[in-house]
């Protein structure tokens, strides 16, 4: 670990000199370049100066204690120890920063969820997570842009596709891949049974245009008139549209704008998000069947939450644990559950790259 910090150490320097040399700016493509990269470098050679300056006051703080006796040798030890502690944790940080960047984090998402089994109370549920993550990306300050949604006559919704757009939401929303079971005594329920439904949520990295190529002969579009539950919100033209892939067999959908050309941009954003994300998981499908990570595999086939709503209790199964705040919960309110789930991912991380 320490070769490959001393490594970004002198490679942040130099970057340092070149950027500030009398000719820098002669070429300012390879300025921005170098300065993108001394960027990057930047948290981790600044940890680590700081942790050699720590290890110097200790090393100094030693020297001096093997000079005195008494109460200032005593004094001298106990701050050599305290910056003992402090190295401990501090090269437990060089570690995280060390550790493998996700390269889609800091994009925007395609935020999918579809009712699952429970017949109507499993959509109804759908659209309580929809308005949840909705609340939670206002909160957030990421765009939110309706792709698609198919909605039923009593207010739920079988299937929402969305478009999450700000830097990091891949990264905050990711962990909620998988399915969502809720428990609860649904309002048609006559005598007070609980009954158990799923929602399925997928968390798809939004895919650059340099990311996939569509070639436009393998691709379908079809237009057709949008419309909605009981026959509401229906178009006299045919602006919806209906992309269809053929190699992946992946279909699209957008109906939600009254603009042809917007539904069509909307739909090919998506169609892009689900191609990187197909050819993404069978590029690592050798990878995954060799690791389960400690919060989850990311199969949208895992139970990966409960919502029990007569306990007002949510527990996330990958990490066991549990919260008490229902309402809050579903208004929005995941920092607690979304930051757990991000420290035990990095602490598996750790404990991987330690063996």
């Amino acid at each position: 670990m320490f070769a490959k910090l001393d490594a970004i150490a002198a490679r942040y320097e130099e970057l340092g000199s070149l950027l500030s040399a009398p000719d820098a700016l002669a070429d300012m493509e390879r300025w921005r370049a170098l300065s993108r990269e001394r960027a990057e470098l930047a948290p981790v050679a600044e940890a680590y100066a700081a942790y050699r300056k720590m290890q110097k006051e200790r090393d100094d703080a030693l020297r001096e204690a093997e000079r005195e006796t008494g109460e200032m040798r005593a004094l001298l030890l106990d701050e050599a120890q305290s910056c003992r502690a402090a190295l401990a944790e501090r090269e437990r940080e060089l570690k995280i920063l060390l550790l493998p960047k996700d390269k889609n984090d800091e994009r925007g998402c395609t935020l999918e969820i579809r009712a699952g089994a429970g017949g109507e109370e499993a959509a109804l549920f759908a659209y309580e997570l929809y308005r949840m993550y909705q609340g939670y990306c206002e909160r957030h300050r990421f765009r939110w842009e309706r792709v698609d949604m198919n909605e039923t006559e009593l207010g739920g919704i079988k299937e929402t596709i969305v478009n999450v757009d700000g830097k990091g939401a891949y990264a905050r929303l990711k962990y909620e891949s998988g399915v969502h079971r809720v428990q609860r005594v649904p309002e048609t329920e006559s005598q007070g049974r609980i009954h158990t439904s799923t929602v399925t949520v997928a968390v798809l990295p939004e895919a650059q245009e340099v990311d996939v190529r569509l070639d436009e002969k393998d691709i379908r579009v079809d237009l057709f008139r949008s419309s909605g539950a009981g026959g509401q919100k229906v178009n006299k033209t045919e602006t919806a549209i209906r992309l269809t892939h053929f190699p992946t067999g992946i279909v699209v959908t957008c109906q939600d704008e009254r603009s042809q050309l917007k539904n069509k941009e909307k739909a090919y954003r998506v169609l892009r998000s689900r191609l990187y994300d197909y050819y993404n998981s069978r590029a690592e499908s050798a990878e995954a069947a060799n690791r389960k990570s400690l919060v989850g595999t990311g199969d949208r086939s895992e139970r990966i939450r409960t919502y029990n709503f007569p306990q007002s209790r949510i527990t996330d199964h990958r990490i066991g644990l549990s919260l008490h705040n229902m309402d809050a919960f579903l208004a929005g309110d995941l920092d607690e559950m979304i930051d757990a789930l991000a420290r035990a991912d990095t602490e598996r991380r750790l404990l991987a790259s330690d063996e």
